[in-house]
């Protein structure tokens, strides 16, 4: 199952002309290209889907998202080390 986790982005840069950063998902932080979101910057929360920021979310339904995807469990599987998934 693929699906898009929220983060907040950490920092950001241009690399080749492609606008990416460091994306934190609770304790794990991932590469995110952010290109998609040209609004979204440093503080900004995102939803990631196979390592790019897809559209913004405010702070509280990240949070809220966070949790649920937590309690179910899928979080492991997501973001498990070395899948690639972000």
């Amino acid at each position: 199952m693929c699906l898009a986790i929220p983060g907040k982005i950490l920092d950001e840069r241009t690399d080749n002309g492609i606008r990416s950063g460091r994306v934190q998902f609770g304790g794990i932080t991932r590469d995110a290209c952010l290109d998609f979101v040209p609004d979204a910057g440093v503080g900004d929360y995102v939803l990631v889907h196979v390592g790019f920021a897809i559209s913004r979310v405010d702070r509280e339904e990240a949070e809220r998202t966070y949790q649920l995807l937590e309690s179910m469990g899928v979080l492991e599987e997501e973001l498990a080390p070395g899948d690639g998934a972000a």
